[in-house]
Order: C-alpha cells, then structure tokens, then sequence
C-alpha cells in the first residue's frame, strides 16, 4: 500500500527556515515525480512545488526563490526547504505522488510575525 508521511512542520518566526520532509512507501519511489501542496487557512489547497525522477524542479510563483526541493531516492524521501518564511506560508503542507490520489496526513507550518 502506498503511503506518504510528512514531518518537520512546526511554528517559526518570520523570516525563519523550516525543511519538511515525505517519506514515500509501498511504491518505486525513484520513477516517480513528487509535488508539494499547501492548504492555507480558509483557502484551497495548492500546488507549491515538483520534482522529477531526474531532479528537474518548478516551482509555485509565490515562491520567489525562497523555497528548494529536493529528494533523496535512496531514503525514498522528497524534502521541501523553506526560507525567509512569512505569515502567509502559514498552512498545512502535503506532498503526493503525480499521477496517484495519494495524500499523507500533512504537516502543519505556522509562521508568527
């Protein structure tokens, strides 16, 4: 069964740093591309960031340079680096494998001013 487990949220002050981690089960982690989500407060969740089996990234606007994912196939984990945080990155971050409806739990980012 495919499983995704995402960790390293917490609460930081603005302009803080926080790296998330999703470790991935139950599949072929290093053909898959992974993308990161985030559901913020009262709004619909969206898309943040991607990566392919080859580490070819793209990223959401709004990230403006600030954020860095990356993955580690031997560990089957896909990281997202955070930087210069705001209150607006505040939400709940997912990661999910293209092409599966497959969620982990989340984890929750607050960034305080």
């Amino acid at each position: 069964q495919v499983q995704l487990v995402e960790s390293g949220g917490g609460l930081v002050q603005a302009g803080g740093s926080l790296t998330l981690s999703c470790v991935v089960s139950g599949i072929d982690f290093s053909i898959k591309t992974m993308r990161w989500y985030r559901q913020r407060p009262g709004s619909q969740r969206e898309w943040v960031a991607h990566i392919t089996p080859s580490d070819t990234t793209t990223y959401a606007t709004f990230v403006k340079g600030r954020f860095t994912v990356s993955r580690d196939n031997a560990g089957n984990t896909v990281y997202l680096q955070m930087n210069d945080l705001n209150p607006g990155d505040s939400g709940t971050y997912f990661c999910t494998i293209v092409g599966m409806d497959r969620w982990g739990q989340g984890t929750q980012v607050t960034v305080s001013s």
